[in-house]
């Protein structure tokens, strides 16, 4: 369940097993061990590991359900008191499940909660997916040390730290020895990124992973995934914009167009930073995926504060959005901020959001109409008329398999295109070239 950073912890968490002599079956077939990585960000996640928790005893009444994640390790009783569930660990133990269950296995677990809230050292667990799909998320970063008065992460995965760029490099090397040919890079504040004595920051662990690159024959992709405004500064723009392998992809949170609800919500920068950032990237890629994440209902948003943001967003020349509505979360200083806002107000907001974003995606997509680009396939479903695949620059497309030469393997290649035109679902048509 959850973020990308959940992705790639689960995907090394199952390699684990694998190396362990169980056999990997999908979550959805009978199983003895269900195993669930949850997510706290909202509260319908936390309703959302119920469901799949009722699920997955209706496959198999007899299985052992484990909770792990951030919702097991916020509030480990709540997840253990859910009907069904058999053991649950913590952000640590999580890395360990091997073991646990060993233990329990032959007798040996007296407690079924394993979940320690620490404050001082807490460790970095590497991890990285890979085999699931055709590109694979890196963890670079963990934990967060931004104090938003919405957010739970900071709780449930501690204080920020990073993997060691050694490290990274060598992972990075692995995935590209299993034939990977894009690596996202994530974590939970990727531009927080430092370590060593020398404080190496997120600039630098940029340009050290192009300038391996570099030395390399096989292509790669590195997309970035989601970046704080004030984090992400000009030179990481003008080191993207000229990058031979970090493509021209950013994710930037604004969360709300509005002065008064980011103070509120505190966040470290205003609405001009966020335009500023915004032109700068358009000044040097013209052609690049902006996305952004914006909250609405936010305790306090008053009608004139939504329009702020509304109106803001339609000048900005971003791609797309991903809208939220405001999910109130134990412990935030946000629970304390007394005007609530309805659900049907934040539904009614949310939808002018949604369409919205869907006019920038479809505008931004309509800009690239009649341009060649360079393009990932994924796996070829069978049976299915058309194979998929994202370009550099984040746009979904497609092309008929009649049209592709049968004897070249075309999956997780990446092959160049000619954008011809937008389907009714937002996917670019495209043909080979």
């Amino acid at each position: 369940m959850g973020c990308k950073l959940n992705y790639a912890e689960t995907s090394t968490i199952s390699r684990k097993f694998s190396d362990s002599l169980y056999q990997k079956v999908s979550f959805k077939s009978f199983a003895d061990i269900y195993i669930i990585n949850s997510c706290s960000v909202t509260n319908n996640a936390e309703i959302e590991f119920q469901r799949i928790v009722r699920y997955a005893k209706n496959q198999n009444a007899k299985s052992m359900i484990v909770a792990i994640g951030c919702y097991a390790q916020l509030n480990p009783e709540k997840v253990y008191s859910v009907i069904g569930v058999d053991l649950v660990l913590g952000y640590e133990e999580k890395f360990h499940i091997i073991e646990y269950l060993h233990n329990e296995r032959v007798g040996l677990l007296k407690n079924k909660i394993f979940s320690k809230i620490r404050r001082k050292n807490y460790n970095f667990f590497p991890s990285f997916s890979v085999g699931d799909r055709t590109r694979s998320f890196l963890k670079i970063q963990d934990g967060c040390d931004y104090k938003c008065s919405y957010c739970i992460i900071p709780m449930s995965r501690g204080p920020s730290r990073s993997e060691r760029i050694e490290n990274i490099l060598k992972n990075i090397d692995i995935l590209l020895k299993k034939g990977v040919k894009e690596i996202v890079l994530t974590g939970i504040n990727i531009g927080d990124y430092r370590v060593g004595q020398r404080r190496y920051k997120f600039f630098d662990l940029i340009n050290i992973i192009e300038e391996d690159q570099r030395q390399r024959t096989d292509k790669v992709r590195i997309r970035l995934s989601s970046i704080e405004p004030n984090l992400l500064t000009k030179e990481c723009i003008e080191f993207v914009s000229k990058s031979q392998c970090f493509v021209p992809h950013f994710h930037i949170p604004l969360q709300s167009g509005s002065n008064e609800i980011l103070r509120k919500m505190h966040r470290r920068y205003k609405r001009e930073l966020y335009q500023e950032k915004i032109h700068y990237i358009r000044d040097l890629l013209p052609h690049a995926y902006i996305g952004s994440d914006v909250i609405v209902g936010f305790p306090g948003e008053t009608h004139e504060n939504f329009l702020e943001t509304y109106l803001f967003l339609k000048t900005l020349d971003i791609s797309s959005m991903h809208i939220f509505s405001y999910s109130p979360r134990p412990k935030t200083k946000s629970m304390m901020i007394p005007e609530k806002i309805s659900r049907t107000t934040q539904k009614k907001r949310s939808r002018m959001l949604r369409l919205l974003s869907n006019k920038k995606y479809r505008l931004f997509c309509t800009r690239q109409i009649f341009k060649k680009k360079t393009v990932l396939f994924e796996k070829i479903r069978k049976h299915h008329p058309y194979i998929y695949g994202y370009t550099e620059n984040y746009i979904r497309i497609k092309i008929h398999r009649n049209e592709l030469d049968s004897s070249k393997r075309i999956e997780n290649t990446l092959q160049k295109v000619y954008l011809k035109q937008m389907d009714k679902d937002n996917i670019m048509i495209a043909e080979m070239i």
